[in-house]
């Protein structure tokens, strides 16, 4: 530190000094040149002889007047190179003082309005980074609200208060997310906790009833790890992807069917798949996360005797998956809150054991990741159709 101190601080180069010397350089140079030209056209025009020629007419006239003061002129003409000489050395450094100072005069005075002119210009720009720097994550809401003409000046800021908008739109979904996910924790927390309480405080408590309890607990716990899954694969598909390999939407497609054949048939449910190849470049976790929870989600929100639609193909050189469902009807308006994280419609999805509310909302991520279309359409005779275009 003390070394730091002893060093000579190294002038800062701010871009109104830059802008003053730009503009000082620009006139000295433009003063130079009119300077230069000036001397190159008065030196020829001596050199042309126009002045000298003027005196030697004058001179030989003076001597054809009789009686005139051309009296000893024939001495005095042979002396006239001599003074052309003499004439011409004395105009010039005449013309180069006279250009000099007035070219000092004009580059100071330049360099004065350069500064004061840079300062003008550059003011805005002092303005937004003051207000820039007041900025925080506890005040997003704050603007620049630039006004002035419409100017580049003008379009940083407008730039700026887009840039505020949308980081307030996501630090609100930020917190928003994480209360929900803290309450969506808490939840099985309690009910484990109240669980274990109850059974401890029963003084007649029989080997059936801690069974029973233990049982509960398990499946508490069930879904609280179904839930930080859930979780983990969302902060997944919000990242970039770092590698993408060749996948087949159809082969993880009936993979995922297979997997599910008992779910299937215990909740009575028909499935039908049209199962064709659709080459992608992915993640293949990623993508089967993406089918897994789409297939879940229509399994889950759907009606007794129910059917599912799987398929998968190839359209207008896009590969595409497609589910649709039967369920309860679902309102156009409130299709969009299905991608919202915790985000459950009706009766029938508000209960936090039968799923953790992030299904849709994990298919949306994952669609980002991959660059690809994610469409959400309410069928007329309730259900949901879901299509996802790689």
């Amino acid at each position: 530190m003390t070394m730091k101190r002893l060093l000579p601080r190294r002038p800062r180069w701010t871009v109104r000094l830059r802008l003053t010397l730009l503009y000082g350089s620009l006139v000295l140079v433009s003063a130079g040149a009119v300077v230069g030209s000036t001397y190159l056209l008065f030196d020829s025009r001596w050199s042309g002889g126009g002045v000298i020629t003027r005196i030697v007419q004058d001179t030989q006239q003076a001597r054809t007047t009789p009686g005139g003061p051309g009296k000893g002129l024939p001495a005095q003409a042979s002396q006239l190179p001599g003074v052309k000489a003499s004439v011409k050395a004395d105009d010039l450094r005449e013309l180069l003082v006279v250009s000099g100072i007035a070219m000092g005069a004009v580059v100071t005075l330049s360099v004065g309005l350069g500064w004061f002119v840079a300062g003008r210009v550059l003011r805005p720009i002092r303005t937004i980074s003051t207000s820039v720097r007041r900025i925080s994550e506890d005040n997003l809401h704050a603007r620049l609200d630039a006004t002035g003409p419409d100017d580049e000046l003008k379009e940083l800021s407008d730039t700026f208060d887009q840039l505020l908008r949308r980081l307030e739109t996501a630090f609100q979904a930020q917190r928003q997310f994480a209360a929900n996910a803290s309450h969506e924790l808490r939840t099985p927390l309690t009910l484990e906790r109240t669980l274990l309480e109850v059974a401890l405080a029963d003084p007649d408590c029989t080997l059936e009833s801690l069974r029973a309890t233990c049982q509960r607990v398990l499946a508490a716990e069930a879904h609280q790890e179904r839930l930080i899954a859930s979780l983990l694969t969302l902060a997944r598909s919000q990242s970039e992807l770092t590698s993408r390999s060749p996948i087949d939407l159809c082969e993880v497609a009936r993979s995922v069917v297979w997997s599910r054949t008992s779910q299937l048939a215990g909740a009575g449910l028909t499935i039908g798949c049209d199962l064709n190849p659709a080459p992608i470049l992915g993640d293949d976790h990623l993508v089967e996360h993406l089918i897994a929870n789409l297939l879940d989600n229509a399994i889950r929100y759907n009606v007794p005797a129910g059917f599912i639609t799987l398929a998968t193909g190839t359209a207008d050189c896009r590969s595409f998956l497609r589910v649709l469902n039967s369920g309860p009807h679902i309102a156009a308006e409130h299709v969009t809150r299905l991608q919202r994280p915790f985000e459950r419609l009706g009766p029938d999805r508000t209960d936090t054991q039968s799923g953790t509310g992030l299904g849709l909302s994990i298919v949306a991520s994952i669609a980002r990741a991959h660059g690809a279309d994610l469409s959400l359409q309410p069928r007329t005779d309730g259900g949901l159709a879901v299509t996802v275009t790689f």
